[in-house]
């Protein structure tokens, strides 16, 4: 069975922690990227991220898009959106 993993501040993987997902808020650029490449080594099916994590590794999460795992699914972090998921859908 694939794992769900979601990337993000702190502030904003709390609660998907309280529902029993696996969290983590990488500190900076190269963590980000770092942490999506381990979750899909992992064996990680779906990886949800914050869009303000995203911006970071646009180009890591860009290479996955073609796998069909792990799906990365950009989510709204607690601040808001900056609409760089719905962008990306249209």
């Amino acid at each position: 069975m694939r794992k769900i993993g979601v990337i993000g501040d702190k502030d904003s993987v709390l609660g998907f922690r309280a529902l029993g997902l696996n969290v983590f808020a990488p500190e900076n650029e190269i963590d980000v990227r770092k942490t999506i490449e381990r979750l899909a080594a992992e064996d990680y099916g779906i990886i949800f991220i914050t869009e303000q994590m995203a911006t970071k590794a646009i180009e890591t999460i860009n290479r996955y898009n073609a796998e069909v795992t792990p799906a990365i699914i950009m989510i709204p972090s607690n601040q808001g959106t900056l609409n760089v998921g719905m962008d990306r859908i249209i």
